[in-house]
């Protein structure tokens, strides 16, 4: 599609120049002879791009810019003058014009300013878009009390330059509080490398995170630069931390506190200016006291705590994720909504998320994969969650030791008589043959508690 360009001049001959030579390259001109024309056009319709005389009667070029970037900041406008100063072209410059041509123009270097305005412009919108775009993947679900204070935490933490140490465990989302702290940072428009610490093999995790030079090792056959080098002016987020070896935390506390390293094989000091967001499912403090992590290292890294709580303390965030990733797989996958019965939608709310929302958003990708109905039911649920009693008497059963496969058994089905006769204990015990005490005690034995049975399910 062509782009639209306005001409604001009060000079008709010279907008019809211009004009005429922009059709023939290709654009839609479109010509005002003053600033309250330009700007009834403009709200008409936005053009891509504002060409705009700085000499006019009434109101000037610049009270039309000022008024521009106010209204369209995005809106690229290139100023031009028959008799234009440096300090005309110096102020058009602080107020945002991309650029000020002095009359005659010449026209090579119109199409040519003009080109590379425009450009500049598509870039700006693509990069907006992508970051939105990255804002929405990453965006953390939840209106529960615990997630509005983790929500919180994040706001203050992310205009600061401080460390951030994040715990919790496996699958709860520590990577995205990482980048959400990122994308609210003034570091945004910088590279955020991440670094999965438990996943590179200790003889390479140095040269992964400083770089390595031509012939440094067996198969280093030319310069790599390393993620810090990579993070420099952004951050870098160092996952799963507690896995490092004490060598290579002695490494990175040094590079916290001198922000310089060497990349191996080399001699060169390089600098970098880094923010570090650092993530670990361990308790450090255990892996402290038994020697496995440096208490300096974890004293440099916890300037900001953040713990992101297990899904089973956030339930009533269950249904609003179930319905994100719904609506993301299915846009992704098959492009037919998806849609949860009433009674899969309660067997997912009570299942204890073991794995947390990773385990939740793999499974919800499963059932909008493998499901080939519009509304998925209980009998499309992963057997662990359709049915919870029958597997764990299946895992009982399939003990080696006949003792756990009958209690197992034992378990199983007391449980279902005292569903059918609504935890009456007394009519239970009438029904099954045994009395009472008899029955309390086998309660006790197997780990039924009545008045919490919804907690032991």
């Amino acid at each position: 599609m062509a782009s639209s360009i306005l001409i604001v001049d009060d000079e008709e001959s010279i907008c019809r120049a211009v004009a005429g030579i922009l059709a023939d390259e290709g654009y839609t001109p479109a010509s005002a002879a003053s600033v309250d024309e330009a700007l009834q056009r403009i709200e008409q319709q936005v053009p891509d791009l504002v060409l705009l005389d700085v000499a006019m009667p009434a109101r000037d070029g610049i009270e039309l810019l000022e008024e521009l970037r106010r209204s369209c900041p995005e809106l690229p406008v290139i100023m031009m003058s028959g008799h234009g100063t440096i300090e005309t072209a110096v102020r058009a410059t602080k107020l945002g014009a991309y650029d000020f041509l002095e009359k005659p123009l010449s026209y090579d270097k119109l199409l040519l300013c003009l080109a590379r305005a425009l450009e500049t412009s598509r870039l700006a919108q693509e990069n907006r878009r992508l970051r939105e775009e990255i804002t929405r993947t990453h965006e953390i679900i939840g209106e529960s009390p615990v997630m509005q204070e983790l929500l919180k935490q994040i706001a203050v933490a992310a205009p600061t330059d401080g460390r951030v140490l994040i715990t919790g465990e496996n699958g709860t989302g520590k990577e995205l509080v990482a980048r959400q702290i990122h994308l609210n940072s003034k570091r945004v428009s910088n590279p955020f490398v991440e670094v999965n610490c438990a996943a590179i093999p200790e003889e390479l995790i140095e040269s992964v995170l400083f770089g390595h030079e031509k012939g440094a090792f067996t198969g280093a056959i030319q310069m790599k630069r390393g993620r810090f080098e990579m993070a420099d002016a952004g951050t870098i987020f160092l996952d799963e931390i507690g896995d490092m070896s004490l060598m290579t935390q002695a490494k990175i506390l040094r590079i916290l506190q001198e922000h310089r390293f060497e990349r191996v094989g080399g001699s060169e000091t390089l600098e970098v200016n880094v923010r570090v967001i650092a993530a670990t499912n361990k308790n450090l403090e255990t892996e402290m006291a038994e020697g496995r992590f440096r208490e300096d290292l974890y004293y440099r890294l916890n300037v900001i705590p953040i713990y992101v709580p297990p899904l089973r303390q956030r339930r009533d965030d269950i249904r609003p994720l179930l319905e994100h990733f719904l609506e993301r797989a299915s846009a992704q996958n098959s492009g037919s909504r998806r849609s949860l019965s009433a009674k899969a939608l309660e067997k997912l709310a009570v299942y204890p998320w073991p794995g947390n929302v990773r385990e939740l958003q793999n499974i919800v990708e499963r059932l909008v994969l493998m499901c080939p109905r519009p509304v998925i039911d209980v009998e499309d649920l992963p057997p662990q969650i359709a049915h919870p009693d029958r597997e764990k008497l299946l895992r009982g059963l399939q003990s080696e030791k006949l003792a756990d496969a009958r209690a197992a058994f034992e378990r199983e089905y007391l449980l279902g008589k005292l569903r059918a006769n609504q935890w009456n204990i007394s009519r239970t015990a009438e029904v099954v043959g045994l009395a009472r005490e008899s029955l309390s005690r086998k309660l006790r034995s197997l780990g039924i508690t009545v008045e919490k049975q919804k907690d032991v399910e």
